[in-house]
């Protein structure tokens, strides 16, 4: 895969499991994007609307104040082309459908994998 430089760029990842996160951390280092992490849905939606917008949002479904969906859809309400990419371990035929259904542009399940996550970030980013 070839060398990914979004220096320029910068990605919000919503995730409440440091272990995710740091996954997320170590995929998305070589990049060089700028990450910002939150650990809840009201703060993905603080970020965004009060503090500075991404150019791309990893958004965790099962948050524990607010779920991904529902900051999702307050996001996209201020931010309709923000992609916003849903990720969850509860991978179940129809996720991918109610993801995008809620608003979200992609999908990934968890486990993620390196190539998965960089190829649909680079859809969205490029």
């Amino acid at each position: 895969m070839q060398i990914l430089d979004w220096s320029y760029k910068y990605v919000l990842i919503a995730e409440d499991w440091l272990s995710n996160y740091e996954l997320l951390m170590y995929i998305l280092k070589p990049t060089k994007i700028r990450i910002k992490h939150v650990i809840s849905g009201k703060d993905a939606i603080d970020e965004v609307l009060n503090k500075e917008c991404p150019d791309i949002i990893l958004m965790d479904v099962k948050l524990h104040d607010l779920n991904g969906f529902e900051a999702t859809k307050v996001i996209k309400k201020a931010y309709p082309e923000l992609p916003i990419i849903a990720q969850t371990a509860f991978a179940i035929a129809g996720d991918r459908e109610l993801a995008l259904s809620m608003g979200c542009d992609d999908y990934i399940s968890k486990p993620i994998k390196k190539s998965d996550l960089l190829n649909l970030m680079k859809k969205h980013l490029c």
